[in-house]
């Protein structure tokens, strides 16, 4: 590792324990890449090589843009909960497991356990995630109680709470993967302030694929 290189290293180290434990606190929701595991509705499609390696080469890119960010603090919250030792995931990146139960029991794990602050939990397959994107949810947690990220098929690429001066469970009786998922949520947080930041897509079928561009496209056979 080179001089530059080092002082980068040590930089951001020193940032990570100068944002923990009060600062805003990113969570990254992923699965270990694990052929016929990931994005199997895409693999339907493109087949179970194309789209496990669409997920590898997504998540990394998306590792490598947000975790370093100054913003916040990052945790990668890995499936299987055996999964936090494997060597497939960055050494820099914390890491906690995503415990057991439907999605949203999984995303609502880390609103209870992570120490004080916002928190917003993104997954590893929008494409499209930009560190703007996420400054702006936490900005819209300074005005309010939560923050969803729509996506164009009707469910959400981030949810974010402030988690005081409580914390409420927001997904009792949500069916995922369909067109009203986010407005089922919404409707279970009718007395929570909640806003709407940027809307993005996420990558489920060979259509979606192809809308985000063949940027894509190239980095997955470049892999």
């Amino acid at each position: 590792m080179n001089r530059k290189r080092l002082f980068r290293e040590r930089a951001w180290r020193s940032r990570q324990r100068q944002a923990a434990p009060f600062g805003c606190h990113l969570v990254i929701m992923a699965k270990l890449p694990i052929a016929g595991r990931v994005k199997t509705r895409l693999a339907r499609e493109v087949g179970t090589v194309e789209a496990t390696r669409f997920y590898r080469v997504t998540g990394r890119l998306l590792l490598m843009r947000l975790a370093r960010q100054p913003f916040w603090t990052t945790h990668l919250a890995v499936s299987p909960d055996t999964g936090i030792t494997s060597p497939v995931w960055p050494r820099h990146v914390r890491r906690i497991p995503q415990g057991g139960g439907d999605l949203g029991v999984r995303m609502h794990q880390p609103m209870r356990t992570l120490p004080p602050g916002p928190v917003c939990v993104v997954g590893t397959d929008i494409p499209a995630i930009r560190v703007a994107d996420v400054r702006r949810a936490f900005r819209a947690l300074g005005r309010c109680d939560a923050v969803f990220g729509p996506a164009d098929d009707g469910g959400f690429w981030l949810v974010g709470m402030r988690r005081r001066p409580r914390l409420v469970f927001p997904y009792d009786g949500v069916r995922w993967s369909r067109s009203d998922t986010l407005a089922a949520v919404e409707t279970n947080l009718s007395d929570v302030r909640f806003e709407r930041t940027s809307r993005l897509s996420d990558v489920d079928n060979r259509a979606d694929l192809v809308r985000c561009g063949s940027a894509i496209g190239r980095l997955i056979q470049s892999d």
